[in-house]
């Protein structure tokens, strides 16, 4: 039996119901004024084709998301999307499936607009953020962005280059379907993708003094179908700790990220793997036609 969701999620579309997001907003990602959008911004995106909604405990707001229609250019020309710009959580209220649910919410009504594909970026390296997008929504990936932000001064951002995945949300696919399917979802492990023979291309070495996982110098060129790179299970922390290790993490990671994208991979899973006494995160590539079904 389900239980029942301590929050409720609501449509927002008054500048009253929009206000809240700014100082949530702050809170979760300390950018100060600079970096928050402002209600008169949002007023205009969701009067004009946006969407935004919140999650509300109590009546007070804890969780975003909004987004505003984009074009996508196709071989076959410009294509209207919805480009989701944001969704935060407030860091008390995380683990409680908002994000996913949020998500949820604007399939739905992006899906009733008569639209087929949502987009968003996140950092590559926030394996939290990889793990709803890539395993549990289905989104996938084959387009990196080097520095898409410019240099970010927030308390997230600070320091590494603003390097991000643009991830492609195919509404009406079989996979997004059977991925919003949490009762019937089935997720494959580490152990199910080596034994299809899987080509993990580095095996990065931990500093056992601080237990932090060590940037490679070098990975292997591609020869499978599928490939396993895997990234560090905390990226925040490790930027807290050894924020000149964490840009050889940004550099080495994009290096790889942008040549099997040339190569034509794309992710298509991400794996929390716990086999280990130290879990482990890895980003699932496949090769060729295996990209949106």
């Amino acid at each position: 039996m389900s239980i029942k969701p301590s929050y409720q999620i609501r449509i927002l579309e008054s500048a009253d119901e929009l206000s809240p997001i700014e100082k949530l907003a702050d809170e979760i990602w300390h950018g100060g004024a600079a970096d928050v959008v402002p209600t008169h911004m949002l007023t205009a995106f969701v009067h004009n084709g946006g969407l935004a909604i919140g999650a509300f405990e109590d009546d007070k707001m804890i969780a975003f998301a909004y987004g505003f229609p984009g074009l996508d250019h196709t071989p076959e020309g410009l294509k209207i999307k919805h480009s989701s710009h944001q969704l935060g959580v407030h860091p008390a209220h995380r683990g409680k499936n908002i994000g996913f649910a949020l998500k949820q919410a604007q399939w739905q009504m992006v899906r009733q607009q008569g639209l087929d594909l949502i987009t968003w970026t996140y950092d590559p390296l926030l394996s939290p953020n990889a793990y709803l997008n890539i395993a549990r929504l289905g989104a996938v990936c084959n387009t990196y962005k080097r520095d898409e932000y410019g240099e970010m001064v927030d308390g997230l951002n600070a320091g590494v280059a603003s390097d991000r995945f643009q991830v492609d949300w195919w509404l009406n696919t079989p996979r997004v379907s059977q991925r919003l399917d949490i009762e019937n979802q089935v997720a494959l492990g580490l152990e199910n993708y080596q034994e299809a023979d899987a080509q993990m291309l580095y095996t990065p070495e931990i500093n056992m003094d601080l237990g932090l996982l060590l940037a490679p110098k070098h990975y292997s060129p591609p020869k499978s179908k599928l490939l396993l790179l895997q990234i560090p299970n905390d990226f925040q922390k490790l930027r807290s700790v050894d924020l000149p290790l964490a840009k050889d993490w940004r550099f080495f990671t994009r290096e790889v990220f942008e040549d099997v994208f040339s190569a034509g991979y794309i992710v298509t899973d991400f794996i929390y793997d716990r086999s280990e006494a130290t879990p482990r995160s890895f980003y699932l590539l496949s090769d060729g036609e295996s990209t949106i079904g």
